[in-house]
């Protein structure tokens, strides 16, 4: 099984492909660049988006993780839903399954979130909902990480020091709701 993952830090940090690939077996590659978001990956003018686009249209992979710049989905939510729409249709017509990473809200009164002025739950539920909704959309499999760090964060730490980004129990969370997304897709296909 080949696996490839397309997003930005929220995807690389704490080694969640090579945590991702132990729980699935799979060789799974990352392209990745701090803050990128998923509309880079579609133009080839990019150095990311020129990797990409070779790599989807030239390789075989079994499955496609799309992960958007960490709070692209509530504060530009238009390119978005067109970023994954076009990133899904091309994945499938490359015979692989799209993924959504639905990641996390930023945390709850940390520097990061008081400094955009967001609330934390809205910001969870906005992140949820459009993730849900581009997943809907586009008939591709939803790992709802951001979920389980809502559901999560009042009993663990997980949040490295900058309240973003995952510290490695986030980061081991992350890789496993990842692979329980593909673990439910089999199951579902048995």
């Amino acid at each position: 099984m080949r696996i490839l993952m397309l997003g930005n830090s929220f995807t690389s940090a704490c080694h969640i492909p090579q945590k991702f690939s132990a729980l699935t077996g799979a060789e799974v590659a990352s392209h990745t660049r701090g803050g990128a978001r998923l509309s880079e990956h579609l133009n080839p003018r990019t150095s990311l988006g020129a990797r990409t686009q070779e790599a989807l249209s030239k390789e075989h992979w079994d499955y496609v993780v799309l992960q958007e710049m960490s709070h692209g989905p509530i504060s530009s939510p238009e390119r978005f839903f067109a970023s994954v729409e076009q990133l899904c249709k091309q994945i499938r017509s490359n015979g692989a399954v799209p993924i959504l990473y639905a990641t996390w809200a930023y945390q709850k009164g940390g520097a990061k979130l008081k400094h955009k002025g967001w609330d934390y739950e809205e910001m969870a539920a906005g992140l949820s909902q459009a993730y849900r909704k581009a997943a809907r959309d586009n008939h591709a499999l939803l790992a709802p990480v951001g979920e389980r760090f809502y559901a999560l964060s009042g009993t663990q730490s997980l949040y490295a020091e900058d309240g973003v980004h995952p510290n490695e129990a986030g980061a081991c969370i992350a890789a496993e709701v990842l692979a329980s997304a593909i673990h439910q897709q089999k199951e579902t296909k048995l």
